[in-house]
């Protein structure tokens, strides 16, 4: 009996440093992970939380990767030290809700789809033919119903008009309130109707992605540099049709994206498994076989640390009618025939005197004076407005009362005085001599 105990010590012997080293491997791997994607914690237990989620993101992506058969890998991208619970969360929700139930209205259900040629090429990628901005990333706002709808919308502006514009989330976040949500979720379709009735939509420079809801700016949301005409919606579960979309443009589609793989999708031909309970919008630019495994070629708006710099390869033709992970279910693309409006005139500054001045539709204020000189001019965001006699307010033209002891602006109406509370901009301005600007509204 003593050679069971000289295996059993030996065993004990050898384990015990084998599960100290592979501890002390993932410990150095999470570290360096921290540093590649510059997360930090602020205390020591949160750091430990999430080494924990870590490793087991780890161990499930060893799992995964050592199935010989699977036809895509995993890795340790930005979202490894989330759970999955907390990822769906963060990501998960820009959906809306309705887009898998039976009573969803999409607004343009049945219509006829463009005109397409009897033979399709048997790869395309939109982004070799320049229709393709760079990948974004939506943050922990559940707005991907806007990255899809810009993509779509900068995919066809590009290949009626040769002009690759990147296009603002951020306005269809903030300014489209008739259907969708913002960062709580909405749908394409409804961003396409926004964008149609709104003559246009800004630029991704000038009115850029905040990743999360702010208050509709109105300027901005004039500023109509690309339009579309229309939109189609492509018939439930017909991916020959889908494909035929595809082949003219990149079309917007809603996926279920809430499988752990997906989490940790890293290359290859994604296979599920997954569900069709849509939760989440990407858009399709292309499509390609290998191996005799049909795919699409799909942009996310998770970043580039997330797939394949951003874009994950889905199996198409998998014999289900309702696509994989539901991608025959909810595509839709826009239409373009016309023009793009010209640029906007330049805007022309409010001279305030010679040497200072405001941008347009703002109203010079005298902010200080010595003997009746203006010695430093204010510029208040208001066209026509009145400018109250402390020298810091500035009330609307239809408030034209100023109270400034109560920092309110006032008017006389039939039935009393109505008020309205005043807002602060940071100081900026323009000034070429002495005098000095300072924004203020109020």
């Amino acid at each position: 009996m003593g050679w069971l105990w000289w295996i059993s010590a030996l065993f004990f012997f050898f384990l015990f440093p084998l599960t100290s080293l592979s501890t002390s491997y993932t410990s150095d791997l999470f570290r360096q992970w921290c540093q590649q994607h510059g997360k930090s914690y602020s205390t020591e237990e949160e750091n430990l939380y999430r080494f924990n989620v870590f490793e087991d993101n780890y161990a499930y992506i060893i799992r995964h990767n050592s199935n010989s058969n699977s036809s895509y890998t995993l890795s340790l991208n930005s979202f490894a030290d989330l759970t999955h619970h907390e990822f769906k969360l963060a990501r998960l929700r820009g959906l809306s809700a309705s887009a898998a139930s039976d009573d969803l209205i999409r607004l343009n259900r049945g219509s006829s789809l463009i005109e397409s040629s009897s033979y399709l090429p048997k790869s395309l990628d939109w982004r070799d033919k320049g229709a393709v901005t760079n990948v974004k990333d939506q943050g922990s706002c559940g707005a991907c119903w806007s990255f899809s709808a810009t993509g779509a919308m900068e995919g066809i502006n590009q290949i009626v008009t040769g002009s690759l514009i990147s296009l603002s989330e951020q306005e269809l976040v903030d300014c489209d309130k008739s259907f969708n949500s913002g960062c709580e979720g909405g749908l394409m379709d409804y961003a396409y109707e926004f964008v149609i009735k709104n003559k246009g939509i800004d630029t991704e420079d000038d009115y850029p992605y905040q990743a999360k809801q702010t208050s509709c700016n109105k300027n901005k949301r004039k500023r109509n540099i690309v339009t579309i005409d229309g939109y189609n919606d492509i018939p439930e579960n017909n991916e020959d049709q889908l494909l035929k979309a595809v082949a003219n443009q990149p079309v917007s589609v809603g996926i279920c994206g809430s499988e752990r793989a997906f989490q940790l999708y890293s290359k290859g031909i994604f296979t599920g498994p997954c569900s069709t309970a849509l939760d989440h919008a990407v858009l399709i630019v292309g499509y390609d076989s290998k191996d005799g495994v049909d795919y699409w070629i799909i942009k996310n708006s998770w970043g580039n640390s997330w797939g394949i710099n951003g874009y994950m390869y889905m199996a198409r033709n998998t014999g289900d009618s309702h696509g994989l992970c539901g991608i025959n279910m909810l595509a839709s693309y826009p239409i373009k025939t016309s023009p793009n409006p010209p640029p906007s005139p330049t805007p022309k500054p409010v001279k305030c005197n010679l040497f200072s001045w405001c941008s347009e539709g703002e109203t010079c204020c005298c902010a200080s004076n010595f003997l009746g000189i203006c010695l430093k001019w204010t510029c208040c965001e208001l066209n026509a407005a009145v400018c109250c006699k402390d020298h810091r307010h500035c009330c609307p033209s239809d408030y034209p009362i100023c109270d400034s002891e109560r920092n309110l602006c006032l008017k006389q109406t039939n039935n009393g005085t109505l008020a309205i509370q005043p807002k602060k901009n940071s100081d900026s301005g323009n000034s070429g001599g002495r005098s000095t600007l300072h924004k203020q509204y109020f």
